[in-house]
């Protein structure tokens, strides 16, 4: 989950412990201050009959670490991001204190917070299934006789293959959120817990000094196999059971993440540690801004490589949403409720953006295809089109996208385009590099029909097909403009030939293409300029460069232009 997705938050739903009055009334005076709902839910009661899926929610836990735990098990559940509000308790986990309240949530609904994945592992054993955050312990049980054995064998596997024997008081299976105390304790490394999707065995007292923790990826299968009676705890007694012998529990990655929010208000992981664990490289007041601050020098950004910086967060803020809707279109057969879902689609993709645009650039206009034009009072206009493609998401194709564009003065001067089902982010600054992620892109160079393929839009009688396919390596329709444009600017086509566009339809990838080489103009040859009260349709036609005579001259003849 992207932390700019926060900005549409609706609903504050609060997962709260005893002795929390002060907290939460300052939480209620917040969010009526800001029209924003909240609800409140006493620590060891679900949250199912309060949490509301058609509202943007956000997950707060008031307590320490149990209720933060406590929080984990029950929004992980519906896919709530979680903040940890330390209301007063010594907190390993949730990180924001009581004074901060107010300043950390203003941070969350502007979406400028961010949102860590956690790994999550679920156990199995008998009657037992249950996931945890933290870590299964696996450990002998006192023997009533004092003189009996006072230690356990467990026999450990990682995807069928034996690791061996274990010998000791037992073995703990953690995820980088608990890997902290154990893996310490066990002369194991620890690890950083944000995104971090992997699980630690550590053995626990073992009676073998050779013996360290083992690290694996969060998708293998692990099992122990109890050689005596032993106790099983998910996070610290969440979950328990008294194992007999030869009891196979088997623990592997759990399919849910939990969604973290991270504040500038947090203590950070290292900080935290130091205080906590008497981390020995750092002072308890040293700090990263305090230690490099005269050796790095603040990052400077002109306006417009902030506004592609937060143009391409908040496109990908709207991934996880319209992958969603997208999975939930390919279900039905009924093309009401499809109708329904691409709706959906288009207003939460262009709510996100146009919340996170707003926050950001509060004196820009805004034009959507969405929504009606928010009108500033300075030279700068962004233009969206949330879904790109609409037919096609309608359809379950995955060939749709995510276009916003800026104009300075009715100039383009940023594009980006993101493909949701592929995760691609195209973008560029005018008179820049064009990018795919962090690579590079340039158009093909070729010069010749025969050698190229072409790209078509809407062609309402087929004439570009029929004129052009038998003369070209062939000619592909997509449905999306945007995307168009954006491989040509790629090289995985030659030109592209649009019957009519809007502007949301080709404002960022305009940007993109010219950036990477390729000449754009209108059917009439004339450089292609963005117009918002144009009575007549506005084609395009968009080349490499070195194919536009060929292409113009071709069409031209076929009475196309």
């Amino acid at each position: 989950m992207h932390g700019r997705r926060l900005a549409t938050t609706d609903r504050l739903l609060v997962l709260s412990s005893p002795d929390s009055d002060e907290e939460l009334a300052r939480i209620h005076a917040w969010g009526e201050d800001r029209d924003i709902d909240v609800a409140v839910v006493d620590i060891g009661d679900s949250i199912d009959d309060a949490y509301d899926p058609d509202e943007p929610t956000l997950g707060i836990t008031l307590g320490g670490d149990g209720t933060f735990l406590e929080g984990i098990k029950e929004f992980t559940r519906h896919g709530v991001p979680q903040l940890g509000i330390n209301a007063g308790t010594l907190s390993f986990l949730a990180r924001v204190e009581s004074a901060d309240i107010e300043a950390a949530l203003d941070e969350v609904i502007r979406g400028r917070a961010r949102v860590d994945t956690r790994q999550k592992l679920h156990a199995t054993s008998g009657g037992l299934d249950t996931t945890g955050i933290n870590e299964v312990t696996i450990e002998h049980v006192p023997p009533e006789n004092p003189f009996d054995r006072k230690v356990t064998r467990l026999d450990v596997f990682a995807d069928d293959e034996y690791v061996g024997q274990y010998e000791g008081t037992g073995v703990a299976v953690s995820t980088p959120t608990g890997s902290t105390g154990l893996s310490l304790s066990a002369g194991g490394p620890v690890h950083l817990p944000a995104d971090n999707h992997s699980l630690q065995i550590v053995p626990l007292h073992t009676h073998r000094l050779g013996v360290r923790p083992l690290v694996m990826d969060a998708s293998a299968e692990i099992e122990i196999v109890t050689r005596g009676q032993a106790s099983l705890l998910v996070d610290g007694g969440r979950s328990h059971k008294i194992l007999s012998e030869n009891t196979v529990v088997r623990i592997t990655g759990a399919d849910e993440r939990a969604h973290v929010v991270r504040t500038s208000y947090d203590d950070q992981f290292m900080t935290a540690i130091t205080k906590k664990l008497g981390w020995g490289i750092r002072d308890e007041g040293d700090g990263p801004r305090e230690l490099l601050q005269e050796e790095i020098p603040p990052k400077q950004q002109t306006l417009i490589e902030h506004a592609r910086e937060v143009a391409i967060e908040a496109a990908q803020s709207v991934g996880d949403p319209l992958r969603e809707l997208h999975g939930r279109v390919e279900e039905i057969t009924y093309k009401s409720d499809k109708a329904d879902i691409v709706t959906e689609a288009d207003h939460q993709a262009n709510r996100i953006i146009t919340t996170v645009i707003e926050n950001e650039f509060p004196t820009h206009s805004i034009f959507s295809e969405e929504s009606e034009a928010v009108e500033g009072d300075s030279e700068y206009r962004w233009v969206i089109d949330p879904v790109d493609g609409t037919g096609n998401f309608a359809h379950g194709n995955p060939q749709y996208s995510v276009s916003i564009g800026l104009l300075e003065s009715g100039n383009p001067v940023l594009g980006v385009v993101y493909v949701p089902e592929t995760d691609e982010t195209f973008h560029a600054i005018a008179g820049r590099d064009a990018y795919k992620g962090d690579t590079t892109i340039v158009t093909t160079d070729r010069d010749s029909l025969d050698e190229s393929m072409l790209l078509s839009g809407y062609d309402p009688d087929g004439s570009f097909l029929t004129h052009c396919y038998n003369e070209t390596q062939g000619v592909r329709s997509l449905g999306s403009a945007a995307l168009n444009l954006c491989y040509l600017a790629n090289g995985s086509a030659d030109a592209v030939w649009e019957y009519d566009t809007y502007p949301w339809d080709v404002a960022a990838g305009l940007v993109i293409a010219r950036a990477a080489g390729a000449r754009i103009t209108d059917r009439f040859n004339e450089e292609y300029v963005i117009e918002f009260d144009a009575d007549d349709r506005k084609s395009l036609l968009g080349s490499n460069g070195p194919l536009h005579p060929a292409l113009y001259g071709h069409l031209e003849a076929s009475d196309l232009v």
